[in-house]
């Protein structure tokens, strides 16, 4: 199986769940999928985070390649996150995501189910 930054993966799931996994990862992703954010917009979206795990978090994804991170010359800076080419292409992992949650909340998946 593939080794990536010293880790190596028995299959190709834990490689997601490693990039994407965890409570704001994803949510960091989900927000992000409607556009560029400032830091202070995923924060507002987010209430609960901290600015301590969200800086974190945002430079584990942008490390992993996942998100872009733009810094304009300007006083104040201001600091831009955005999917990357490989971030885009997990849209489709998080509108299922985003489905299933729905259906789930719903109740319909466990009519479905039993």
């Amino acid at each position: 199986m593939k080794q990536i930054s010293e880790r190596t993966y028995i299959i190709p799931a834990e490689a997601t769940i490693n990039v994407i996994g965890g409570k704001w990862k994803t949510l960091i992703l989900c927000h992000l999928t409607y556009g560029p954010k400032r830091t202070s917009e995923l924060k507002k979206a987010m209430p609960e985070i901290t600015q301590k795990m969200l800086t974190q978090q945002l430079r584990e994804l942008e490390d992993d390649g996942v998100i872009v991170r733009t810094v304009f010359n300007q006083v104040p800076p201001k600091v831009v996150y955005e999917l990357s080419p490989l971030g885009e292409s997990l849209k489709p992992i998080i509108d299922q995501m985003c489905e299933w949650g729905e259906r789930y909340l719903e109740g319909t998946l466990q009519s479905k189910i039993t």
